[in-house]
């Protein structure tokens, strides 16, 4: 199964707040499953204050209809073959080349462990990085 990293910490950090993306931060993410491909969106605390708002910035970048939830906690994917796995914190270090996650969503519940680690040690973005899973 290919992974696919979607980070908007870049995004925030340089256009939103106009700085740098610092060494260390942290947020939320979710793990997300479409056909053969997994997506892991990571999106920093003070940029999307909800796992549903991530979900929701995803699917309008990707095109995919959606809306959210009648108790508006849950953004739903309409497309039956996107599958929202669940969502948790994370920590990053890029000095010292080190992601962790942690915690569960409430809107979608714990992410999917399974291989996770070695899921992200091979992409792109996280090579040569220490994960840690809680």
């Amino acid at each position: 199964m290919k992974t696919v990293i979607v980070d908007y910490s870049k995004n925030y950090f340089q256009n939103v707040i106009g700085t740098d993306v610092p060494d260390k931060y942290s947020g939320k993410f979710v793990q997300i499953r479409h056909e053969e491909t997994e997506y892991l969106l990571l999106s920093p605390k003070d940029f999307t204050k909800y796992h549903a708002d991530i979900v929701e910035k995803f699917c309008l970048e990707q095109g995919l209809s959606g809306s959210y939830n009648s108790a508006k906690k849950a953004y739903e994917i309409y497309d039956p073959s996107w599958s929202i796995i669940g969502g948790g914190k994370f920590e990053l270090d890029s000095t010292k080349k080190f992601i962790r996650l942690y915690d569960d969503s409430m809107a979608y519940g714990r992410f999917n462990p399974e291989g996770l680690e070695e899921k992200i040690m091979h992409t792109e973005d996280f090579k040569g990085y220490s994960v840690k899973i809680e």
